[in-house]
C-alpha cells in the first residue's frame, strides 16, 4: 500500500501562482488506485480544506507545520487514544494553542527588544498585500489555530542563532519561511506528525490485512520539509526553477525533473510505475 505525504507551496502547488495543473493527471491516477494523498503544510485547516474540496482529497491532512493532524470522522478507521473531535474531524494535536503562540511572539519581542508584527496584528487586507493572496485566501490564512507567523519590523537583521535560542528558552520552536517566520509549539513538527500518521496506517493495516506492506512517499521543496522527508521510505525533492534548494542537497534523495506541480506529477507517476 502506497501513501503520499506532500508539502504544498512550491511542491504540489507552483511557487509563483499556487496552481496545480501539472499534477492533475497523477492525482487522478492515485485516486483511481485509492492511494491516500496527505498534505503536510504550514497552511491552516481552512486553507487546506478549500484545496481538498477542489482536488477531492479525503484522507486527512497535517497543518501549521506539523502542529495538528485532522482525519475526517466518516473515513477514520484509526483506533487511537489521545485524540479530540473537532467538527467533522478527529484531531491529533502536537502544537500549542493559537493564543499561546500569539503570547509567545509578544514575549519574544520583549525578550530581544524587537518590533515584531504577527498575523494577529494584521487585518486581512494587510495579509493579502504581504502574501499576494486574494482577500478570500488571506482570510483563510488568518484563520490560525496553532501557530503565529510574524515578520521582524526592526531591526532588519538579527542573528539567527540568538533568535532560535530565545525562542527555545520561551518553550517554542521557530520555522523560518520565505516571507514569514512561524512560532510553533515545542512538540510540533512535520516529522513527528507524519510519523504519527504513518503509525496509524500501519496499525490499521495490521488489524485488517497483516500481509499488506505500507510504503510511504514524501515530496518537499525546502529545508522546512526535511523532518517529513526523513521519516518516509521514498523522499523526493521538488526543485525550484534554479534547481534543488541547497539545504536539501547531498542526501542521495530523488530529485524531480521539473519544478512545482509538473515535477510533482512526473515524480509521482514514476513512483507508481516503479516504486523501488
Amino acid at each position: 500500500m502506497l501513501i503520499i505525504f506532500t508539502d504544498l507551496d512550491g511542491t504540489l502547488l507552483n511557487a509563483d501562482n499556487y496552481q496545480y495543473g501539472g499534477a492533475l493527471v497523477a492525482i487522478q491516477q492515485l485516486q483511481t488506485q485509492q492511494i491516500p494523498i496527505i498534505p503536510v503544510t504550514s497552511k491552516t485547516r481552512a486553507e487546506v480544506e478549500e484545496l481538498c474540496q477542489k482536488l477531492l482529497f479525503q484522507d486527512g491532512f497535517i497543518v501549521e507545520n506539523g502542529s495538528a493532524v485532522f482525519v475526517p470522522k466518516l473515513l477514520n478507521n484509526f483506533t487511537v487514544l489521545e485524540t479530540d473531535r473537532v467538527q467533522d474531524y478527529v484531531l491529533k494535536q502536537f502544537g500549542c494553542s493559537y493564543r499561546e503562540a500569539v503570547q509567545g511572539v509578544r514575549a519574544l519581542a520583549e525578550k530581544l527588544n524587537l518590533d515584531l508584527r504577527g498575523f494577529n496584528d494584521m487585518d486581512i487586507t494587510e495579509i493579502a498585500e504581504r502574501t499576494g493572496l486574494s482577500m478570500e485566501a488571506a482570510a483563510r490564512a488568518k484563520a490560525r489555530e496553532f501557530t503565529e507567523p510574524f515578520i521582524i519590523i526592526t531591526p532588519k537583521a538579527i542573528n539567527p542563532g540568538a533568535l532560535k535560542t530565545a525562542v527555545s528558552q520561551l518553550g517554542f520552536q521557530i520555522v523560518v519561511g520565505d516571507r514569514f517566520s512561524h512560532l510553533i509549539g515545542q512538540n510540533a513538527g512535520k516529522g513527528v506528525a507524519t510519523q504519527w500518521f504513518i503509525q496509524q496506517f500501519i496499525q490499521q493495516s495490521q488489524n485488517h490485512n497483516p500481509r499488506v506492506k505500507i510504503q510511504t512517499v514524501g515530496l518537499g521543496n525546502s529545508p522546512n520539509d526535511l523532518a517529513m522527508l526523513d521519516v518516509v521510505d521514498i523522499p523526493i525533492i521538488i526543485p525550484g526553477k534554479n534547481g534543488p534548494h541547497p539545504g536539501l542537497s547531498g542526501r542521495g534523495w530523488r530529485v524531480a525533473e521539473a519544478s512545482g506541480s509538473a515535477g510533482w506529477g512526473q515524480a509521482v507517476q514514476q513512483i507508481c510505475q516503479n516504486p523501488d
